[in-house]
């Protein structure tokens, strides 16, 4: 019932543009139907034990008074002992009370616990080597050598494989833009890289160190990375920021967000407790900035990092022109003397680049500039064609 609730409220805008406010108020009250009708037996059931509870209490308290009352009468015990058994009497039936509901809890919460048991007791599947060492980069060259990699699924029987034998050597500082139609296996090798998931075959080298030898936390601190999806935590616009260097000074801070064209619109935010600023906090994965001001802020968070192997994934998608522009100047100079693996649909983004290489099924299938692919008249000609063409058909189509 509350996954429904939430997932309408959270797609809110979706349920307006198409109509669907009727149909989903259906769906929760549904949910609200499936929930009450689990609801009501567990009441009845609780009610009637309380009853039980209730009875039996009341049965121990009155029969511990009449015991109590004979025994006296007979002299067999004093007042001050009546006084003592009824007392012990009445708190014993408050603590079964307490312990029916606490027992009621508990069973109610085994569920909870044991989805966070399931979650907790997954082993991780990537996993530092027991000899791990510090990965050193000099000079940022990588290679991909018969790398072949499958995702299987949690079940295991349904796999997908992505990549049989690749092959790709990127030179020290050269800066390489990664191409090819939806599930060509872009961001897969991206993942590689970062070691998100271990290739089955081959071996994937950063200045012919095999990223298996050395520690994850190294790796991934050598690698500055911009996604598409910008992810910022529930914190303040500084926060942020130095999260690519937390030791970073004041004005490295502001310098970066200045580079990335995000200090002019960072010193109007205020948020609802009236922070303001570098102050201001972003939101639950920055709901309180819009798209581009958040891949603003991710770019300055790279700037800041300035680490020596730098992967854009569509890390201007979310721009305008102007401000693309404007920040694509910034991104030149920070590529200088580094390693640049970039990811595009838009291909005007990465045509100046040394060297693109077209994937498709896995595979690579064209690499050189970007004439070098257009003379060839093969898939990266033809993505491009597509491009420059427009979002409309021509006229004489339509």
């Amino acid at each position: 019932m509350t996954g429904r609730i939430v997932d309408s409220y959270t797609n809110i805008l979706t349920l307006k543009l198409f109509s669907h406010a009727q149909r989903e108020a259906e769906y929760a009250k549904t949910g609200m139907e499936n929930f009450l009708s689990t609801v009501h037996p567990q009441m009845r059931l609780i009610t009637g034990l309380l009853g039980c509870i209730w009875s039996s209490n009341m049965l121990l308290v009155f029969s511990i008074g009449a015991l109590g009352i004979y025994l006296w009468i007979n002299g067999n015990i004093t007042t001050g002992a009546i006084a003592i058994a009824m007392t012990l009497a009445i708190r014993l039936t408050g603590m079964s009370h307490w312990i029916m509901w606490e027992v009621s809890s508990l069973f109610e919460n085994i569920g909870i616990v044991h989805d966070g048991i399931n979650t907790l007791s997954e082993p991780p599947t990537v996993v530092d080597a027991p000899d791990a060492v510090p990965l050193r980069v000099e000079s940022g060259t990588i290679d991909f050598s018969h790398v072949g990699f499958t995702y299987h699924r949690a079940d295991q029987k349904q796999s997908k494989r992505v990549f049989d034998d690749l092959n790709l050597h990127i030179a020290a500082g050269e800066k390489v833009g990664i191409v090819g139609r939806s599930g060509a296996g872009k961001s897969t090798l991206v993942s590689l890289l970062l070691r998100f998931y271990d290739a089955q075959q081959g071996i994937i080298q950063i200045d012919g160190q095999d990223i298996r030898q050395v520690s994850q936390e190294s790796l991934r601190a050598n690698i500055a990375i911009v996604t598409q999806d910008t992810s910022l935590l529930h914190r303040s616009i500084r926060d942020n920021i130095l999260f690519g260097k937390p030791d970073a000074s004041e004005a490295q801070m502001l310098e970066a967000a200045k580079l990335a064209h995000a200090h002019e619109f960072i010193q109007t935010l205020i948020d609802n407790k009236g922070r303001k600023g570098y102050d201001a906090f972003v939101g639950e994965r920055g709901v309180n900035l819009s798209g581009g001001q958040r891949q603003r802020i991710a770019i300055a968070r790279v700037l800041l990092k300035n680490a020596p192997i730098l992967i854009l994934d569509e890390a201007t998608s979310a721009l305008d022109s102007g401000v693309e522009a404007s920040i694509q100047q910034n991104l030149d100079q920070l590529m200088q003397g580094k390693t640049v693996i970039a990811i595009a649909h838009r291909l005007s983004t990465i045509a100046a680049m040394d060297r693109l290489i077209v994937l498709d099924k896995g595979r690579i299938i064209e690499q050189g500039s970007h004439a070098e692919l257009l003379s060839h008249n093969q898939l990266y000609a033809m993505l491009w064609n597509h491009q420059s063409g427009g979002f409309l058909a021509p006229l004489q189509n339509r």
